[in-house]
């Protein structure tokens, strides 16, 4: 069956034309490389020139650290309300300008103009959230053991901290850390992913004219190597929290121990998706579509393994074949199903994982190629029958490719649920509170959902186990990170 096209039906435009910037954004100034150095940035869709950005060398990605360094004990020194203020206005702000800043999203980043929509409002959920937070970083008090002595625990800003952020949701990532930091009293720089800038630049405008002081919040373009590694070597940064592969937060783990930073990492993922014979079958098939295919399947959270117990699986590998031929690919302003990958390279995971997988002896039941909608579009895939040793079942795919394989008992189950360096997210269906509560337990990942696929959000700590990474963003563990425990003890005879 041919994949469905959506054909592009909205041009970009912007009501607030300053959000689209190009220049760096350092100590309350927006900044080009010295010598005019620029990236270009291109639609994933179509692959044009869009515009380009400041190419910042590692001098001027030091400057941003002096920046952020030297205004800190003034951004530390506010009261919590004050800086729950600024949030706040940068809060209403952000929710003001939500058109032009998901038609900024889809133009560099290509995913549909709906998921856009939607993750600006999900961005500025945290932001929201760490407004309200900032006033009220408290601590448990301890009664003294000692003779005539006071006894006191604070909870102080560690002072600059370093955010990497992904291309995969350049809004919301940047909000989700930057608000935690920010709210615990630390002043932040931050470096966006070369392929989408355009997102965070323009939430650097929006927290200008929030009244964010110069030197709180800077934002830094360039190449990443060039760009990161003074910052991983300053003992002024004194946190770093990054979003992207295993691989380079291994790297970044290692480069950090020489100034003793503090990490927060939101590495890989490779979700399983457990169906039981005793489901919904109804609700599994829905869930396992947007579990798999949204963000075209570029999402940490994505499912990438589906395993279904022998007496459904037949009916739901049909079923939810045909719910995928159905999905429209396109380019992301026609709001289709499926937008286009971000780079070759995705496209080429994608060819490399099906071709291994129907090596090995799986079978194709939908997609399977590089799409007609152009170079970066690659068709929703599914595949059935993969044996365990495909490569789909123990890398992360980061696509529109779902591998499905059957399993006979829940202990086989959940073994090879937990079969996999990852631990970022399950998913689980099934009717039986019995076994929900026993893989709740079992599953070795940082977060569980049951029946559901929607679970993220403002209030609640995203995070790993294992090899998906370390600490929590979001929720009351989100400032966590950004802040040291004092300990001060008074005699007052």
């Amino acid at each position: 069956m041919a994949m469905p096209i959506h054909q592009e039906t909205t041009t970009f435009h912007l009501n607030d034309k300053r959000l689209f910037r190009s220049f760096a954004y350092i100590d309350g100034k927006w900044t080009a490389n010295g010598k005019g150095h620029t990236l270009p940035v291109t639609d994933p869709a179509t692959g044009d020139w869009i515009g380009d950005v400041a190419n910042l060398n590692s001098a001027e990605s030091s400057a941003a650290v002096d920046a952020a360094h030297k205004s800190f004990d003034s951004w530390a020194g506010l009261l919590p309300q004050q800086r729950a203020a600024i949030l706040r206005r940068w809060f209403e702000l952000v929710t003001e300008h939500r058109e032009d800043l998901a038609q900024i999203m889809t133009l560099e980043q290509g995913k549909p103009i709906s998921e856009s929509r939607g993750e600006v409002d999900y961005g500025a959920s945290f932001v929201e959230f760490y407004s309200e937070e900032a006033k009220r970083p408290n601590v448990e008090g301890v009664t003294s053991h000692l003779a005539d002595a006071e006894v006191e625990i604070w909870l102080e800003p560690v002072g600059v901290a370093a955010l990497i952020t992904p291309w995969n949701f350049p809004s919301a990532m940047v909000t989700r850390k930057a608000a935690a930091a920010l709210a615990a009293g630390c002043t932040v720089v931050v470096h966006p992913s070369g392929e989408t800038p355009f997102s965070c630049l323009a939430l650097a405008e929006l927290a200008e004219r929030a009244g964010m002081p110069a030197g709180v919040f800077n934002v830094v373009t360039g190449e990443p190597a060039i760009v990161v590694q003074p910052w991983m070597d300053d003992p002024r940064v004194r946190a770093i929290s990054f979003t992207g592969s295993t691989e380079i937060g291994k790297l970044l783990y290692r480069q950090s121990a020489n100034t003793i930073k503090r990490m927060v990492l939101e590495l890989g993922g490779h979700a399983p998706f457990l169906v039981f014979a005793d489901c919904d079958l109804d609700l599994a098939v829905e869930e396992a579509v947007k579990a798999k295919f949204a963000t075209s399947g570029q999402d940490c959270l994505g499912a990438n393994r589906f395993l279904v117990e022998w007496p459904v699986y037949q009916e739901f590998c049909e079923r939810f074949a045909a719910r995928t031929c159905e999905l429209a690919v396109g380019p992301g302003y026609s709001d289709p199903d499926i937008g286009p990958l971000m780079n070759r390279n995705a496209v080429d995971k994608q060819k490399s994982h099906v071709a291994d997988a129907l090596a090995a002896g799986a079978t194709l039941l939908c997609g399977g190629k590089q799409h007609a909608a152009g170079p970066l579009f690659y068709e929703p895939t599914v595949l059935c029958d993969v044996p365990e040793t495909a490569k789909v079942m123990h890398e992360e795919t980061f696509g529109p490719v779902a591998a499905i394989a059957s399993f006979d008992t829940e202990e086989d189950a959940m073994r090879r649920a937990n079969d996999t360096e990852y631990g970022l997210v399950a998913y689980v269906h099934t009717r039986d509170p019995r076994r929900i509560y026993r893989a709740s337990r079992c599953l070795r990942f940082g977060m569980v959902a049951i029946n559901r696929t929607k679970v993220t959000g403002a209030p609640i700590p995203f995070g790993g186990m294992k090899q998906s990474g370390l600490g929590r963003e979001g929720a009351r563990m989100g400032m966590a990170d950004f802040m040291d425990v004092k300990y001060v003890c008074r005699d007052w005879a």
